[in-house]
């Protein structure tokens, strides 16, 4: 129980040189490219999979916002199948780093801000000003309009990082509970490891919703710009 409680969050090193990018490489393994006529239950499962998503994001877009389907598809892919492979034993979750989901953020936030002004500027700037509103209140709301636009890539950095550390912590807490009690009360400890099981497998299930959740706003961002 001495062990840091935030080692897990720390970048992994092999000889002094950190391997977090062969780890954000790891996941593609998992997704090849079907080289079959026929493909087998688990190319199809997948396939199926991607275009059931790939309609619900894709729904409300015209068609330029549908040039970015590889884009958000690429993205979803990308933060889930991250997200998983960390719930496994020493395992490191690239998503735990405020660095790396400010670096997902920023690109893409800042990107459809931009694809807003150089396609329909007026209506984006519209956006800075709700319609109706009072001339005294006008210089407040588009100052409070813009800071609220500026803080969106911070708001989908922090909140999926957030969610997925502290499932992490919970499950490290849990799990070493559950490690002291075996040798004190084997009884309570099962009831412990009980409650580890479900948050497993709760954990399981945030893994995707936030990939879903921060995927679905970028959209929805982009969605407003074009």
């Amino acid at each position: 129980m001495n062990e840091n409680l935030f080692s897990s969050f720390i970048t992994p090193t092999i000889v002094g040189m950190p391997v977090v990018t062969l780890i954000i490489l790891t996941p593609s393994i998992f997704f090849p490219l079907p080289s079959r006529l026929i493909n087998n239950r688990l190319t199809s499962l997948q396939q199926w999979l991607v275009r059931l998503m790939l309609k619900q994001l894709m729904a409300s877009h015209n068609t330029k916002g549908q040039t970015w389907a590889l884009m958000l598809i690429s993205l979803i892919l990308f933060i889930g199948s991250t997200n998983l492979l960390g719930l496994l034993p020493h395992s490191f979750t690239p998503t735990t780093q405020l660095s790396m989901n400010l670096g997902m953020a920023l690109p893409l936030w800042a990107a459809t801000i931009i694809t807003g002004l150089r396609h329909k500027m007026k209506a984006s700037l519209a956006h800075l000003l709700p319609q109706g509103t009072p001339t005294p209140l006008i210089p407040m709301l588009v100052i409070i309009e813009t800071i609220s636009l500026l803080i969106q890539p911070m708001a989908l950095a922090v909140r999926l990082t957030a969610n997925i550390t502290a499932g992490h912590l919970l499950m490290h807490l849990i799990g070493g509970a559950t490690l002291v009690l075996t040798s004190i009360n084997p009884n309570i400890s099962l009831i412990t490891f009980i409650i580890l099981v479900l948050l497993t497998v709760l954990e399981l299930a945030v893994a995707l919703i936030q990939a879903y959740v921060f995927t679905l706003l970028v959209s929805l961002y982009l969605h407003d710009n074009t």
